[in-house]
């Protein structure tokens, strides 16, 4: 099992690392996270890993820390999510968000998912519920703590609106988050228009 890499990054394509270690290249397929932290090429960078054998082929698939691989290995546990399948889930939706939308049944928010279509988001949504209880490792659980139902709807439509103006998902998911904290103390500062101007000052994007 390859289970972290460490080397310097050769070569970015699509969501895909070339990382040269030692003189080795490993080919690594990346979430969106690490792809928004991604260095400059000839960079070290250090990548958690999971690896996946198969009759066909062998896949790495990288991640920015544990926490980040676990809620990964979560989802490949998970009837009819493979690989490819998780790392989309990963990069396209926050926990507190998917677990918001499977209490709520909002099977559009799956859709929204590279190459889940209608039919295996209902399928998705079954799956997802009955797994609940494990769906969020530890280490993501004061992440959903912190997102109250109101404060969900509010935290998604800023996502949105974030990506909309070229945040990518995972970017946008933790500034609400971190705007969502900032303004805990202030419930009537903590709709989606306010969300939004407080991450772009905080980015120093406001006027």
């Amino acid at each position: 099992m390859i289970g972290r890499l460490t080397g310097n990054l050769a070569l970015i394509e699509g969501n895909q690392l070339l990382l040269d270690v030692a003189g080795v290249g490993y080919e690594v397929e990346v979430s969106a996270s690490v792809l928004a932290s991604s260095p400059q090429i000839g960079a070290s960078m250090t990548l958690f890993t999971h690896f996946v054998v198969r009759e066909e082929a062998q896949l790495l698939f990288g991640f920015a820390d544990q926490r980040e691989r676990d809620l990964f290995r979560t989802y490949i546990r998970i009837n009819g999510v493979g690989p490819k399948m998780a790392l989309a889930l990963i990069s396209s939706i926050n926990p507190a968000a998917l677990v918001s939308a499977v209490q709520a049944n909002e099977v559009g928010a799956l859709t929204k998912v590279p190459g889940v279509g209608k039919k295996t988001a209902e399928r998705l949504m079954v799956e997802l519920k009955s797994r609940l209880d494990v769906l969020i490792p530890d280490g993501f659980s004061s992440v959903v703590s912190a997102v109250g139902s109101a404060d969900s709807v509010a935290g998604r439509e800023a996502e949105d609106a974030l990506i909309a103006l070229g945040y990518k998902p995972n970017q946008a998911a933790e500034a609400v988050h971190r705007a969502q904290q900032a303004l805990a103390d202030e419930p009537a500062a903590s709709g989606t228009e306010q969300l939004v101007t407080w991450v772009l000052r905080s980015m120093g994007r406001a006027s």
